[in-house]
């Protein structure tokens, strides 16, 4: 058995509207998107054009960089409106799906008899590579790159995050073939939950496994690389969320491209909450059952609260994403705000109200800042107590607001993606925006360093 890694430094965020574990609904949507804008480095080409018909696994758009990388469609239908924004930007490709799916046959193939370049032709032909994602940076994984190791995150500590042994526990045979076939390339490295006896998980064979402990974000890949095995300059690695690797599995065991999940309908918002069984690209409309009649109210997260995607009601289901959260606007005014001394139903991290005293009780959260942008604060210890990571994360914030790529690279860009340090914003007293400078920095890195 391995070792366990204990993670002291970390935060639940105590928030209602976890999903039930049930499956409330099974759904294959009228329309379905294909949007670019979910795969960091990619340069989309379109391969097709309104009235085109398209089968599950058909090239819809390629990599402008590398022709060979492409992203296929979820579903087999009528291509219905390439949606462009400014400069005429491809936005999205809507298929109309067909009642009744087809695919495209890519055949069933044995890992074991495949070699590295015949593991990479196959996820590239049916779309899958852009499920693996290369750090440092978080762009898509170069084919012509040789990463130290593959990591797979098995379990998601974010808040109201769906359960893998729930959502992806009967498909340890699909992420087993998976993990058969990535281990051409490089060896695979599997992290699992430490609290969950007997998970599913912990029987897959060819791989490290590795058991972790801890609060949130002990559930991110990239926490967990800094404690395996941490990157430096000039070394890559490669990641990809747990229900890619089903899929990857899927793709050799099946012949067919499958990227269909369970997806986590979350919020103190949501009615109801539970999971829905659907393709990526689903409208956020097809789950209007779960938000009610005021949606203008409501904030639609693909993603989970902390560092998911602003989709809005028109919005879509992401790429790699396995969870909605609903969560309401917040807009109202508190009279003397943080001054007053009982706020019973407000959440504290340090202790600024009696939170602390019912450590048990979920709280009825909305996205209301209480207050705007103002001054950094200084202490570097404070944010690092919810950062289970060996970096400095005001020093590296302020080195990417300077755009000062040298301290960047000394205070630990190479190994943080915007996700990692989602803790370090909700409890920043200053209201920074620290994800969207970690972002910024990373682009300036992508940038500099080409």
């Amino acid at each position: 058995m391995s070792e366990i890694i204990v993670l002291k430094r970390g935060l639940d965020v105590p928030v209602k509207g976890s999903a039930d574990l049930r499956v409330s609904k099974s759904m294959t949507p009228a329309t379905v998107a294909v949007r670019p804008d979910g795969v960091k480095g990619l340069l989309p080409r379109l391969l097709v054009k309104e009235g085109d018909r398209v089968l599950c696994g058909s090239p819809v758009i390629a990599d402008k960089k590398n022709p060979e990388i492409l992203l296929t469609a979820p579903v087999s239908g009528t291509v219905k409106e390439i949606a462009r924004g400014e400069k005429r930007k491809l936005l999205a490709v809507l298929i109309e799906a067909d009642e009744k799916q087809e695919f495209v046959e890519f055949g069933a193939k044995d890992p074991a008899a495949l070699s590295v370049e015949d593991v990479k032709t196959a996820l590239l032909q049916s779309g899958l590579w852009p499920v693996l994602v290369q750090r440092p940076y978080g762009i898509i994984a170069d084919p012509a790159a040789a990463p130290k190791g593959i990591f797979v995150s098995a379990f998601n500590s974010a808040p109201l995050a769906a359960d893998t042994e729930f959502t992806l526990g009967n498909q340890v045979a699909f992420i087993q073939k998976g993990i058969d076939a990535l281990a051409k390339i490089a060896p695979v490295h599997v992290s699992l939950d430490a609290c969950v006896k007997d998970s599913a998980f912990a029987r897959l064979t060819g791989c490290t496994l590795h058991r972790f402990q801890g609060k949130h974000p002990a559930g991110n890949v990239g926490v967990q690389i800094s404690h395996i095995s941490p990157i430096c300059k000039g070394e890559t690695v490669w990641t990809l969320p747990l229900h890619g690797l089903a899929a990857i599995g899927k793709l050799f065991a099946t012949g067919r491209y499958n990227v269909r999940r369970l997806v986590a309908v979350t919020g103190p918002a949501a009615i109801e909450p539970s999971y829905v069984e659907t393709v990526p690209g689903t409208p956020v409309k097809d789950l209007a059952p779960f938000y009610g009649n005021t949606p203008e109210l409501d904030r639609f997260i693909s993603g989970d609260m902390l560092s998911g995607a602003n989709v809005g009601e028109a919005g879509y289901l992401g790429w790699k994403d396995d969870q909605i959260t609903i969560i309401q606007e917040g807009t109202d005014k508190e009279l003397l705000g943080w001054i007053r001394p009982l706020r019973f139903k407000q959440y504290s991290h340090d202790h600024s109200y009696f939170s602390w005293l019912t450590p048990w009780r979920k709280y009825d959260m909305n996205t209301n800042l209480h207050g705007g942008p103002r001054p950094f604060l200084m202490n570097d210890g404070y944010y690092a107590k919810v950062l289970p990571m060996d970096i400095y994360p005001v020093f590296l914030t302020k080195a990417c607001l300077a755009g000062d790529i040298d301290k960047m690279e000394k205070f630990g860009i190479y190994e943080v993606l915007p996700e990692d340090l989602a803790t370090c914003e909700f409890v920043d007293p200053s209201k920074i925006y620290i994800q969207d400078i970690i972002a910024k920095g990373i682009d300036l890195m992508l940038k500099e360093m080409a």
